[in-house]
């Protein structure tokens, strides 16, 4: 089964917030992503709503609801009160746990799962009681497996960060690529889901499927709406879909 492409909207939504108007319209590029194709829709509401902003929620899950009802809809983010009662509120299909501190730019590390262990497994308990799929940010290190599963979520999400950093190195890339594969089979054999995210492309996507074949879905945003400046959002999804191993 080809791996299902979520597209991440914050960096729409970075642009949209560098004036007060309301273009590019966050749920527009949504609508036409899912309509290209894209098989979901991923947002990381921050406290500072430096990009998606908490009024763009409900809009996001009626827009799923009323006219792409099969899409998935995945919200990332640290487990303060503030995100437990974003997600309670709207019972989103997926539920992706990051370490970030609010003040960060963006994730760039996974958990420690042995250290937060106690934060984690509470958080996935109330979450999943509600029926949510969780997911935590890991980094593609085997070690921490075990540790990953005491937590009770369903997936783990591999930063890619450093493996998108090689892009200019095919070695380097090669390496990258032997540490995502040897985690991801960690976790599969430990029964968990793969998720991947983090500095994907076009380019970049059909190697990392190629080494993971199991892999469930990749998250993308930064690479993708910067395609769509050249390619609009529509060719552009359609490319990562045919990146992801579909027919688009």
């Amino acid at each position: 089964m080809a791996t299902m492409l979520s597209v991440n909207l914050n960096a729409v939504a970075q642009l949209r917030n560098r004036r007060d108007l309301p273009w590019p319209s966050v749920v527009e590029m949504g609508r036409i992503a899912l309509s290209s194709g894209a098989h979901g829709l991923t947002i990381h509401p921050r406290p500072d709503e430096r990009h998606i902003r908490f009024s763009d929620i409900p809009d996001l899950q009626k827009l799923i609801k009323e006219e792409f009802p099969t899409a998935e809809f995945n919200i990332e983010g640290y487990p303060t009160e503030q995100f437990l009662d974003i997600a309670e509120t709207f019972k989103p299909d997926q539920i992706t746990l990051v370490p970030d501190d609010p003040s960060q730019a963006t994730s760039d590390h996974g958990w420690d799962f042995q250290a937060n262990h106690n934060l984690l497994s509470t958080t996935i308990d109330r979450l999943s009681k509600l029926g949510m799929r969780t997911a935590l940010f890991a980094d593609p290190d085997a070690t921490g497996i075990p540790w990953a599963v005491k937590t009770g979520c369903d997936r783990l999400e591999f930063y890619t960060g450093p493996y998108g950093g090689t892009y200019d190195d095919p070695v380097a890339a090669s390496e990258e690529l032997e540490k995502l594969g040897a985690a991801a089979r960690a976790a599969i054999d430990a029964g968990l889901g793969v998720n991947a995210g983090h500095d994907l492309t076009v380019n970049n996507l059909p190697a990392l499927i190629n080494q993971i074949p199991e892999l469930a879905e990749v998250s993308i945003g930064h690479g993708l709406t910067a395609d769509a400046l050249i390619y609009g959002m529509e060719q552009t999804t359609k490319r990562f879909l045919r990146a992801c191993g579909h027919d688009a």
